[in-house]
């Protein structure tokens, strides 16, 4: 079958390559000139099942408004984007209530176990490198309020398989030394042993190669502008070098994909979401984090990749405003680095390399997969901020549906179909 997969990101290059494996011919169009060149260009780096939470916690959304217009807050609500949020944030708000919440997590989670497995068995078949790491991941915790909060969660994930252990101060600062300088801000941590770290952007260009030498032909450059229909089903797509046509479609167009399938008929739920990251080079720095660390109080992380420093955090809703805020970014870099007083000391700041890229959130937390009303059409859209953590897993399912097997992957909560139910 001949199939054309709609963005070049981790998502849609893993799916290529899946699809590849199968047989299919294969062809991914992207606009950018390279492939992961937007939202898997400098994430945090982070492949965890233990971080799944949808971000509508309903923490947060008692906090959004105190914290609208304020730059130094993890969640940033732009006034200007308030009349586009209207519809959507009222589900926003609805899917926040905890029943709602505990079963999006529990979705996530079982995506990201299914997902972690399947970036294992990618990188056993090809030998794949790609700055990888298995340390697990450290949360941190200021306060006893905060580390009892995420002790709840951890134990709604373990249900699922995520192992985790909480740690007392002495045993977080023998795990991660490069803490020591905050002991005496610190109540403890939890330690997820199973979640890894990597490069997102090193992953899907290396993959794309692999895929490329066995015959996934990628149009870089290439702006797909509309889904044309013919008797219900895709009959080509337009794009800036002209038409394209296949016997499938697969859309994975991260923050575009609502535009893109809007005009068929299909309503997404996806709005983006602004994050932002710095990379640091750190060679021959002191008190460098061996092990990946979240901040719970500031919701930034720091990942060692190779020689630099990952740190990535805040949400801004900010409609698909591509712009890098400078003072975003160095407010992010010094709360990561308040964590490490050592690292601080000595890394130069102004070598540090800075990133925004648009995340499709859904407006209940987990990605949609799978078929639409249009025959030729799958979706592999919505994964967020978790898109590097849930890409292989994704991709693996999508294939299983396209090829008609029963996906190893339980799909309930992920196809489109769930907005079209009670809930």
């Amino acid at each position: 079958m001949k199939v054309l997969v709609i963005g070049g990101g981790v998502i849609g290059t893993t799916t290529a390559w899946c699809l590849r494996q199968d047989g299919h011919e294969v062809t991914v169009l992207d606009r950018a000139s390279t492939l992961a060149a937007e939202g898997s260009f400098a994430n945090g780096g982070m492949l965890h099942a233990s971080h799944t939470e949808p971000w509508n916690t309903p923490a947060a959304i008692r906090q959004l408004l105190r914290w609208v217009g304020r730059e130094n807050s993890p969640l940033l609500l732009r006034l200007s984007q308030l009349p586009h949020l209207i519809g959507w944030g009222m589900g926003f708000l609805r899917y926040s209530q905890p029943h709602y919440h505990r079963r999006n997590t529990r979705i996530n989670t079982r995506l990201a176990r299914y997902s972690q497995q399947m970036t294992r068995l990618i990188r056993k078949q090809t030998g794949i490198r790609y700055d990888e790491a298995q340390r697990g991941i450290i949360k941190i915790f200021r306060s006893r309020r905060e580390l009892d909060k995420a002790a709840l969660t951890a134990a709604l994930t373990a249900e699922l398989g995520v192992r985790h252990k909480i740690l007392d101060v002495p045993e977080t600062l023998a795990l991660e030394p490069a803490l020591l300088g905050i002991c005496k801000e610190l109540v403890g941590a939890i330690y997820y042993p199973d979640d890894e770290s990597g490069d997102a952007c090193l992953f899907t260009r290396r993959l794309g190669e692999l895929a490329q030498r066995q015959g996934v032909c990628f149009e870089l450059r290439t702006q797909v502008q509309s889904m044309e229909l013919k008797g219900g089903s895709i009959h080509h797509l337009l794009t800036s070098r002209g038409i394209r046509q296949a016997d499938c479609y697969v859309l994975a167009a991260g923050a575009d994909a609502p535009l893109l399938a809007e005009p068929l008929g299909i309503h997404l739920p996806i709005r983006p979401v602004k994050g932002y990251s710095a990379s640091l080079p750190v060679s021959g720095c002191s008190g460098v984090p061996r092990v990946p660390i979240i901040d719970e109080r500031h919701k930034v992380v720091m990942t060692q990749l190779g020689e630099r420093l990952r740190i990535a955090g805040t949400a801004e809703f900010a409609g698909y405003d591509y712009s890098i805020r400078t003072q975003r970014v160095r407010i992010i870099i010094e709360q990561a680095l308040s964590n490490l007083p050592q690292l601080a000391a000595s890394v130069d700041r102004d070598s540090a390399s800075s990133w925004a890229c648009l995340r499709p959130l859904t407006v209940d937390g987990p990605p949609i997969l799978g078929r639409t009303p249009v025959p030729n059409l799958l979706l592999n859209v919505g994964s967020g901020h978790l898109g590097w953590t849930f890409a292989a897993g994704c991709a693996y399912a999508l294939a299983d549906i396209l090829n008609g097997r029963r996906p190893a992957l339980d799909l309930d909560g992920l196809t489109l179909a769930r907005y079209a139910r009670c809930n």
